[in-house]
């Protein structure tokens, strides 16, 4: 089917599939799952191909008009001289030409192997033999930001892409559910509606603060072969979508609060890190932080949201998604994917830095090393409750922090790690990030 007119935005995101005949199977494969959404229209050459057609005229015309480009690649397609290289050939050469910045190619390994020079710029995908549902996921959140970046006006179904593809949590005798007692079902009735927020998956503040939409449902909480605070796993239905940020808070984001009240601001050298996530943070400055910005923006929140700290049950949900995963990326440790021991930095970084590849499933950065982040609750046994006391606060001991930091080793980077510390201390690896959400149960 040939693409629609170039210019109209009420149209589907066109992707153009790059790859080699060999590896025809796969590239099948993701074709028709990016087929099965209603907002893409992929195209494949034995699908949009008919005979007596010039093969170097259409294909150049695909590519000229595609909205993105995935290049598929294994081993064989990278040193293979055949359809992939001229295919290849004809997107860079298209490259060469666009202004730059303007041509949205995605790399898409389907084994390990090494991308070739020309398209080291772009960051790429792992689409590997039975990972490929975590992989689609990651690849569709892409595509989204990429159609959202047109201002494409997408059928209404695609806007609750994310949640179609969320999978029920499988029930296992490692899964504690956690019916809900006559106080809980209280509280899933005790948040405001929400009566002024469109259902975007990003949204940014006035300030500069993105946020990326946590839609509502299950998860998985905790882990089984962790720390024993850590257990047991157990099933948790946050019940109402809400919006995290993507980065943690800067300094410079900091500093203008610290401005404000006439404070001083917790780090030196402010002017050569202003993208850096803010550290030296006890966790009443973060709550503090949270009501100033409440204060500021006030008029320009939705009913039924308040910005401020994340529980560590939100916290959790968007650092591993819904599968469960170790780490925001996966299952497997890869110390190029955050800021961490292992990196041997030895300082914070800047904020995305280790973007888009370790982000978690649903985009938000850093949730895996360079700070560790403040979370609104207070240091508890599991199961976790919302309506336990865990999120009062007045009194709190012991509040919890996620993520681990630059000076982590890998056993304090898992999404499940929980530390605690006292509200007033304070550390060189202390941040922290804001929510948008529906204020707490009282």
């Amino acid at each position: 089917m040939p693409y629609e007119s170039q210019n109209t935005t009420d149209r589907p995101l066109r992707v153009f599939l790059c790859h080699s005949s060999n590896d025809k199977p796969a590239v099948r494969e993701l074709y028709q799952k990016l087929r099965s959404e209603s907002w893409i229209q992929p195209w494949l050459d034995e699908e949009e191909l008919y005979p007596g057609q010039d093969w170097n005229m259409e294909i150049e015309k695909a590519v000229e008009t595609a909205d993105a480009i995935i290049v598929c690649l294994t081993k064989g397609s990278i040193t293979k001289e055949g359809y992939v290289q001229r295919e290849l050939r004809i997107v860079l050469d298209f490259a060469d030409y666009k202004p730059e910045g303007t041509l949205y190619i995605i790399p898409v390994r389907l084994e390990e192997c090494e991308p070739p020079r020309r398209l080291r710029a772009w960051q790429y995908a792992d689409y590997f033999e039975g990972q490929r549902e975590r992989a689609l996921e990651r690849l569709l959140v892409s595509l989204k930001r990429r159609a959202d970046s047109l201002d494409l006006k997408l059928e209404t179904s695609a806007q609750n892409t994310k949640e179609a593809k969320e999978k029920p949590i499988q029930e296992e005798k490692s899964i504690i559910e956690t019916p809900f007692s006559k106080q809980e079902e209280t509280a899933k009735n005790s948040f405001p509606p929400i009566t002024s927020w469109p259902p975007l998956d990003k949204v940014t503040l006035s300030n500069g603060i993105e946020f990326m939409r946590m839609p509502a449902g299950k998860f998985l909480m905790g882990s089984g072969n962790g720390d024993a605070n850590e257990t047991p796993q157990h099933t948790v239905d946050i019940l109402y979508d809400y919006w995290m940020a993507r980065y943690p808070v800067t300094n410079e984001l900091y500093n203008a609060f610290a401005k404000a009240k006439g404070i001083k601001h917790p780090i030196d050298g402010l002017e050569k890190k202003k993208d850096h996530p803010v550290v030296q943070i006890k966790w009443t400055d973060a709550m503090e932080y949270c009501q100033w910005l409440n204060n500021f923006l006030k008029a320009k929140l939705p009913s039924g949201l308040v910005l401020r700290l994340p529980t560590e049950a939100e916290w959790e949900k968007v650092a591993r998604g819904t599968d469960g995963r170790e780490y925001p990326w996966g299952n497997e440790f890869d110390k190029n994917k955050c800021n961490s021991d292992e990196s041997r930095t030895g300082d914070t970084t800047p904020v995305g830095l280790y973007s888009p590849h370790g982000d978690s499933p649903f985009g938000c950065a850093d949730m895996a090393g360079n700070v560790w982040e403040w979370t609104h609750s207070a240091y508890k046994s599991y199961p976790y409750s919302v309506n336990d006391g865990r999120e009062d606060e007045g009194g709190k001991n012991m509040c919890v922090l996620r993520g681990g930091s630059y000076r982590s080793e890998v056993f304090y980077l898992r999404c499940t790690m929980r530390y605690r510390n006292l509200p007033d201390a304070t550390g060189g690896s202390f941040g922290f990030r804001v929510c948008l959400a529906p204020p707490l149960p009282k």
